[in-house]
C-alpha cells in the first residue's frame, strides 16, 4: 500500500507489515532537500500509530543511501516579508533551531517503540550516516562506504552524526574518523558495529525486506519492551534496571502473542517428542 508523502522526494508503502520509507533523489545520491525535512518525520508519525506496520525501514533509490546535505541544491529558501523583501540575516541561535528542526528525522528513527532498520544501497555521507545510525539495525550492500564529508567542508558535524558515532565507536575512535575525514569501508563498519549485516549490491533490496518481514512477523509487545530495556540498559545500573525488566516480561506473560506462541512452541515440542518415538 503506497502512502502519500506531499513530495516526489520521499516515497512511503507498507508492505507485510513493514513500513518503508524511501529516500527518492538518486539524481543527487539522495542528498538532503527542504520537501525531506517536513516529510521523512511526518512518514515516520504515521508508521508509528499505524498498528498494521510493525517494523520501519529507512532506505534510498539508486546507488547511494543518502550524500547528506546538499551543499548545492537542498539551502531553505530565504525568507521574506509580505512584500517580498529579505526578512534579514538570521541570528546563529536561529540558524540552530531550524539546523535542530530538519533533524527531527533521525529522533523519530531513534525514539520509535517499533524495531527501525537502515537498508544501505551504497554510500552513506555527513547526515546520512547519522540517519543509518539511528535506525536500530543497518543492513548494507558491499559499496556501502561511511564517508564524513563535514570536515571536508569545515563543518563539524549534524543531524546528530557526532552522537550517534560516539555511542557507537567510543570518544577516541569517532574524534580520530572526524578529524581524519576519510571514508571508512563496508568491512570495516561491519567491524566496528556500525552495520549489522554485508549483503552483494544486487542482493541488498529483496535482503532488507526479508529482514524486515521477519522482525514485522514477531511479538510486537515483546519488541518494544526489548528495545526500552536496551536503551535503559545504557544508563542504568543494574539493580535499577532489573526492577523494570522484571516488569515488562510479566506484562508481555498477559498477552495473546504470548499465549500464542507458548501454544505454538507446546505443538512444536510434542510433534518432535511423536517424531522420536515412532523412530
Amino acid at each position: 500500500m503506497e502512502i502519500e508523502t506531499g513530495t516526489e522526494l520521499v516515497l512511503a508503502r507498507i508492505v507485510d507489515g513493514v513500513g518503508v520509507v524511501t529516500l527518492h533523489r538518486p539524481e543527487r545520491r539522495n542528498a538532503l532537500h527542504p520537501d525531506m525535512y517536513r516529510a521523512i518525520p511526518e512518514v515516520l508519525d504515521h508508521f508509528e500509530t499505524d498498528a498494521a506496520v510493525r517494523c520501519i525501514m529507512i532506505t534510498g533509490t539508486g546507488s547511494a543511501f543518502c550524500a547528506g546535505g546538499d551543499v548545492v541544491g537542498g539551502r531553505r529558501p530565504v525568507e521574506t516579508t509580505a512584500a517580498g523583501e529579505p526578512t534579514g540575516e538570521p541570528t546563529i541561535g536561529q540558524r540552530a533551531a531550524a539546523l535542530t528542526d530538519e533533524a527531527r528525522m533521525v529522533v523519530h528513527l531513534h525514539r520509535s517503540e517499533k524495531v527501525t532498520l537502515a537498508a544501505l544501497p551504497g554510500p552513506a555521507v555527513g547526515a546520512g550516516i547519522a540517519i543509518a545510525l539511528a535506525a536500530d539495525l543497518r543492513i548494507a550492500a558491499r559499496s556501502t562506504r561511511f564517508v564524513p564529508g563535514w570536515g571536508a567542508l569545515g563543518f563539524s558535524g549534524d543531524f546528530g552524526g557526532t552522537w550517534f558515532l560516539t555511542r557507537y565507536l567510543g570518544p577516541s575512535r569517532a574524534l580520530e574518523f572526524l578529524v581524519e575525514d576519510e571514508a571508512m569501508d563496508v568491512d570495516e563498519a561491519h567491524r566496528l558495529g556500525l552495520v549489522n549485516r554485508v549483503v552483494a549490491d544486487d542482493d541488498l533490496p529483496a535482503a532488507a525486506l526479508d529482514w524486515a518481514r521477519r522482525i514485522a512477523a514477531k511479538p510486537h509487545t515483546a519488541q518494544r519492551y526489548v528495545k526500552q530495556n536496551i536503551r535503559q540498559a545504557e544508563t542504568l545500573g543494574l539493580e535499577a534496571a532489573l526492577p523494570l525488566e522484571s516488569e515488562r516480561m510479566v506484562r508481555c506473560s498477559t498477552t495473546d502473542e504470548h499465549r500464542e506462541a507458548v501454544a505454538q512452541w507446546l505443538a512444536a515440542a510434542r510433534a518432535k517428542q511423536a517424531r522420536k518415538e515412532q523412530s
